[in-house]
């Protein structure tokens, strides 16, 4: 009898010790979850902000262009008012959206960070070319594009000048395969486990980003690879389409 008494209060721990295991890894994990959140929140009021300037900054321009081709109407230089609109012609054209890829979620992602990044001094070089309907949800293109920009920014903030800051993004279909990559300059050290990278960042976030991108393509059967080498860092991505 006592033996049994034992055996069940032995098993009765266990299974105290197993949900209290389970309470307490679900409680870290809404934690970080939170955080996350938290922090994707922040960066789109950034990204807003930063949109918001520029709007700003193109409609104290149209006032001063408007003012200027008056000008030129009313003195009859209608030479001058024709170069004039080429020239504004141009300038539009360097204004508008950094991307049209011709899908919809990839240009609203792509255009809210790398406006974001532009406002933080990083060159960009963009091209991205996509199909308007493919097989990755818009949710799952925004986890794998927003934290891979978001990383991607970070790592060009640590390098101190801005003239050294840059992001390079490419996306195109191939081979059936939705190709996406990121390559951004950095300056600060790499945790590695083996050939994994765990995380770029040093504090409390352990790169909860790198396993959302990873959970997210391995949803999908697709292939990560990233490296870092001379302060430059790369990631590369392919979907199933």
């Amino acid at each position: 009898m006592t033996r049994y008494l034992f055996i069940l209060a032995t098993l009765s721990l266990l299974i105290i010790l197993i949900l209290g295991i389970r309470r307490f890894i679900q409680s870290y994990y809404d934690k970080k979850l939170s955080e996350a959140n938290a922090a994707l929140i922040r960066s789109h009021v950034e990204e807003v902000e930063s949109i918001y300037k520029q709007m700003r900054g193109w409609r104290h321009d149209y006032k001063n262009h408007i003012q200027t081709m008056k000008a030129h109407l009313e003195l009859g230089q209608f030479k001058e008012l024709s170069q004039y609109l080429a020239e504004l012609d141009q300038d539009l054209i360097s204004v508008d959206t950094i991307i049209k890829s011709g899908n919809v979620m990839i240009d609203a992602v792509l255009n809210s960070k790398l406006t974001l990044a532009q406002s933080r001094e990083i060159t960009l070089h963009a091209k991205a070319h996509v199909p308007k309907k493919i097989h990755v949800q818009d949710v799952d293109l925004g986890i794998i594009l927003g934290n891979l920009l978001s990383n991607a920014i970070e790592g060009c903030m640590t390098v101190p000048n801005p003239e050294d800051r840059f992001i390079r993004v490419y996306i195109h279909e191939m081979k059936e395969q939705l190709y996406i990559s990121i390559t951004n300059t950095m300056d600060q050290k790499i945790k590695r486990s083996g050939q994994n990278i765990l995380t770029t960042k040093t504090g409390k976030d352990h790169g909860f980003g790198l396993k959302r991108i990873d959970t997210t393509v391995a949803k999908y059967q697709g292939f990560i690879n990233r490296q870092f080498e001379e302060g430059v860092f790369a990631t590369e991505v392919t979907l199933p389409l």
